[in-house]
Parts: C-alpha cells; sequence; structure tokens
C-alpha cells in the first residue's frame, strides 16, 4: 500500500497560540441514522486492521454459536479491559461456568493494561489473564465447549469459530474480510475498510437481530468491564445514555448512538491524542451532552491552545 494514501487527511491539529504546532493524520467516516455517509476524511476504502474495535462483532458470531452468558460476562468477552480484579474475577467465572480454567489461554502473555492497575501489578510476571484480550479469549474457550470443539487450536483462522467470525464480520460490513495475521493477543485478525467497520457497527447498533441486541446492551449496562476506570470509553458509555463505545490498538475508533448515528476514525499514527477532542465535537454537533474531553493545550501552566478537530 502506497503510505501516502494510508496518511490520509488532517483530522485534528494541535494549536498553540493560534500557531499550527503539529498535525493528527488519518481517516474518519460518520454515519447517519440511516446508515449514509454524511462526513469522510481521507481513504475510508483503504483497508485497516481492526484490532479491538470489533470484538462486540467477534462476540456476535460466539452468542449466534449457542455461547449463553451474564450481561457482565458478554461484556468483559467485548472488553480490552484494564486488569483490575473486578475483570478477573468476571473472566474466571466464564472459565469456571464452563469447566475450564486459566491454561486453557492461547492468547499472549501481558501485564495488566490500565496505568493504575499496572502499578498495583508491581514486578510480577506477565500473565495470560492479565493480557487485556482475556476477556474475548474465555468467551472463545467457552463457546468450543458449547459445540464440542477443539479448545487447542481455537485460533486457527481455519478452525470452526474463526469461520464464523469471518462470516459475521462480512455480513455486518457488506464486503470480504481482507489480509490476515495474527493480533498482539494471538487471536486471528482481518481488515476491513473503514467504510465497512461502520457499516458494520451502525448495523449491530439498529439491528433487531437478538444476537446484536444481546451483545450491545450488555456493553452498554457493564462499561466498566468494556475497558476500565479512568479510561475514556469507560468514562463516556457511563455519562452518555445508549452510547455504545470500542478502542483498538493502533489508533481505532468506533461508536454509535442508540438512532444509528456511527462513528468511526483511524489515526495513521496510531495516536490517541485526537480521540476526545473529535468526539466531543462530533457529539456537539449531534446534540448529543457529553464530558468536555477536548484536550489543551498548556504554557506556563495555563491554557494557551487545544487539539482542534477538523
Amino acid at each position: 500500500m502506497d503510505a501516502s494514501v494510508f496518511r490520509g487527511d488532517t483530522i485534528a491539529e494541535v494549536v498553540r497560540a493560534g500557531l499550527v504546532e503539529s498535525v493528527h493524520s488519518g481517516h474518519l467516516v460518520e454515519l447517519n441514522e440511516s446508515g449514509q455517509i454524511i462526513k469522510s476524511l481521507g481513504s475510508i476504502h483503504v483497508p485497516i486492521y481492526l484490532r479491538s474495535s470489533v470484538k462486540s462483532l467477534q462476540a456476535s458470531a460466539m452468542v449466534r454459536a449457542g455461547l449463553k452468558l451474564k450481561p457482565e460476562q458478554l461484556a468483559v468477552v467485548c472488553a480490552s479491559h484494564s486488569g483490575s480484579e473486578e475483570h478477573f474475577k468476571v473472566i474466571r467465572s466464564i472459565l469456571a461456568d464452563h469447566k475450564l480454567d486459566e491454561s486453557a489461554f492461547r492468547n499472549a502473555t501481558d501485564t495488566p493494561l490500565g496505568e493504575k492497575e499496572r502499578r498495583t501489578w508491581g514486578d510480577k510476571a506477565p500473565t495470560q489473564l492479565a493480557q487485556n484480550c482475556s476477556g474475548k479469549h474465555a468467551g472463545m474457550l467457552a463457546t468450543c465447549v458449547v459445540n464440542g470443539w477443539d479448545t487447542n487450536t481455537y485460533t486457527d483462522p481455519n478452525h470452526p469459530l474463526q469461520q464464523l467470525i469471518i462470516s459475521e464480520f462480512e455480513t455486518l460490513a457488506r464486503e470480504k474480510v481482507q489480509y490476515l495475521t495474527a493480533d498482539g493477543c494471538g487471536a486471528p485478525l482481518f481488515a476491513l475498510s473503514l467504510a465497512g467497520l461502520a457499516q458494520a457497527i451502525h448495523t449491530i447498533t439498529i439491528s433487531t437481530d437478538p444476537v446484536h441486541q444481546e451483545v450491545v446492551n450488555a456493553c452498554r449496562a457493564n462499561p466498566l468491564m468494556i475497558a476500565g476506570e479512568g479510561r475514556l470509553t469507560t468514562r463516556l458509555m457511563r455519562a452518555v445514555p445508549g452510547l455504545f463505545m470500542k478502542e483498538g490498538a493502533e489508533g481505532v475508533e468506533v461508536l454509535s448512538m442508540p438512532d444509528g448515528r456511527t462513528l468511526v476514525i483511524k489515526c495513521a499514527d496510531g495516536s490517541w491524542r485526537p480521540m476526545g477532542p473529535i468526539i466531543t465535537a462530533t457529539f456537539k454537533r449531534w446534540g448529543v451532552e457529553a464530558p468536555d474531553e477536548n484536550v489543551y493545550v498548556y504554557g506556563g501552566g495555563k491554557v494557551v491552545g487545544q487539539v482542534v478537530a477538523q
């Protein structure tokens, strides 16, 4: 892929005292209630790795395959969790309910994602449970148990579970998945265009399919499980009624309102800095009351500028 195409357009500027000091480039697409594109920046048909932004789609495939979980359990399956004891307790309960333990995990090891949780963890060795995708992997394992599928090979792209996930992606996005590699956690990672990702999030939000409703409602009801204390996703989902939101590594963000309005962002440099300002500006245009998530620029302890969404 031509890197100049991937860099996209300017999606936010860092302005200090009236002068643009830095620029964030990338891609953005906004859909209205009907799923029509009303704003786009960059190349929204260029494929991107979706990372953890699509865990709700993966979870939908699991539920469709017969996985039955409590709402907080289903929410942590959709999570990039911070690694708190609350998260660990729920993940362990998924394993125990399906007569599994942590030895069944096939994900990578890591320390907690959350800053506070990582400090609490200290110098202990990384574990598979602490890795932020362990909820998803617990759900995948549980789905295998329900269906009598092999639990040792559930991360293989040709495994029945992963084939169902591909089908769910393609149905919701209305396009074929592209590229195949391993995500940081070890699960298969696919690519879709930003437009396809936006279509998928819009569709799952307004869907009357009981599977989609169960997944999205579980996330909405359990914002702590989806991310963690202090994180943007949890803060906004708590503050904005009906908001569905999920971040992915390397600067991917998706969010939608119950009426179907959808925003999907990919920051070309993988940065998170412009996300709050872009979302805040979008909510303002939508007439949605939400906390101020703008990022301000300081000089001598005083505000002298801010990150400005395009």
